[in-house]
């Protein structure tokens, strides 16, 4: 086994997040950081896009969810990611963490992470 670490760093995105009313009619900016772990052996010999864990497709699957849907809490929402990545057959573990800056009026944001292992 040859464990490879793909991290996809503050993707930017606006959803509809939170239970109050203003949060509820406004979409907020949310920082989306992914961890995944996978064998990347077959992919190292190879040298072939299909024996890589597909980073591209995840993304577009992550950011179609975040952006067509809305959310209470940021714990359904890096729960939701984590149910899509855990069905990327290649993935063995995978950590999930979000940002909503500007929750708290004197910080800079409030987090979430999750982990996923297979």
């Amino acid at each position: 086994m040859l464990l490879a670490t793909i991290r996809i760093k503050n993707l930017r995105l606006r959803t509809f997040i939170g239970f109050n009313e203003e949060e509820k009619i406004k979409k907020q900016d949310v920082i989306v950081n992914i961890t995944l772990r996978y064998d990347a052996a077959t992919a190292a010999e190879s040298d072939s896009v299909e024996d890589a864990c597909n980073y591209k497709i995840l993304t577009k699957q992550i950011i179609t969810l975040i952006e067509e849907k809305s959310f209470d809490l940021l714990e359904a929402m890096t729960a939701d990611i984590i149910n899509l990545i855990a069905k990327a057959d290649k993935v063995l573990e995978a950590s999930v963490e979000i940002d909503k800056p500007h929750a708290l009026r004197f910080a800079d944001s409030v987090s979430l992470t999750m982990d996923y292992k297979r």
